[in-house]
């Protein structure tokens, strides 16, 4: 009886040194919540697309998709700024691309293509398109190669989809299945892509920079919200074609110094 009271008291004393431990912890600082709370936009607007897709709101729930890849856009930039960047934020960053880019895509193309024509086979296409979109982010994580991306990303995967939506460009559902189910086989291609992460300022060639602007204005002018759709399925022609745009708009001595170290490497 002596034995159970001394481990008793032992118990209760690593207790109370655990509670000191844990209230000499550092509180988290601004700099490691505020990439946080941008990525939680990125997951809000895809909850939001979500629900009013499911609402048949599908034009409000397409622009959604594309605003979350705004806060997608500014999350790492906030992290790099501050110095910030956490193994935490990189996986949270994943989940909500998940659901804004994968499973908010996905549920739309269903509930406007697919339900009721399809049956389970177009359930079959949107489940197939978001176990691509996952398998892409997982891959991103750990595989990490300098240079193009490989295989499509999957916020131009889910914005492409989109666009369908927004160009009232909805065609028959069985063509829709081959498009969403061939953007998903993308994803998880090999085939390289503009990575436009390396582009600054000083890199940048200020004149094909401007001339692409003007492409994309003109894109915008003349097709209104077919534009998206124009532009990604550009996008992903140029990958399928092997051209790099993301190194078209780079300086001569930055596109061959950045080929010098992919050699390197």
């Amino acid at each position: 009886m002596g034995g159970n009271l001394l481990s008793g008291s032992d118990g209760f004393v690593n207790f109370l040194k655990g509670r000191r431990r844990w209230r000499r912890r550092k509180p988290l600082e601004f700099r490691q919540i505020a990439p946080n709370m941008v990525t939680s936009g990125n997951l809000l607007c895809g909850l939001f697309s979500l629900m009013l897709a499911v609402e048949g709101r599908f034009v409000p729930a397409a622009w959604l998709i594309f605003f979350a890849t705004i806060f997608d856009g500014l999350d790492g930039k906030v992290a790099r700024s501050l110095g910030g960047g956490t193994q935490f934020g990189l996986e949270f960053d994943s989940l909500a691309d998940l659901v804004s880019f994968g499973i908010a895509p996905g549920m739309l193309f269903y509930l406007v293509s697919f339900r009721g024509v399809l049956g389970i086979l177009g359930a079959a296409v949107s489940c197939f398109f978001v176990l691509c979109v996952a398998l892409r982010l997982a891959r991103f994580n750990v595989v990490h190669i300098p240079g193009p991306f490989q295989g499509l990303p999957s916020p131009a995967g889910g914005l492409f989809a989109a666009s369908f939506v927004l160009a009232d460009a909805v065609l028959h559902p069985a063509a829709m299945a081959v498009v969403l189910a061939f953007t998903g086989f993308l994803m998880v291609s090999s085939i390289p892509y503009a990575n436009l992460k390396k582009l600054t300022r000083r890199s940048a060639d200020k004149k094909r920079c401007l001339a692409l602007f003007l492409l994309v204005s003109l894109c915008f002018c003349l097709l209104g919200t077919a534009a998206p759709l124009f532009l990604f399925a550009l996008y992903i022609l140029s990958g399928l074609l092997r051209f790099d745009w993301g190194q078209w708009l780079l300086l001569p001595e930055a596109r061959n110094s950045q080929e010098a170290v992919s050699k390197t490497r």
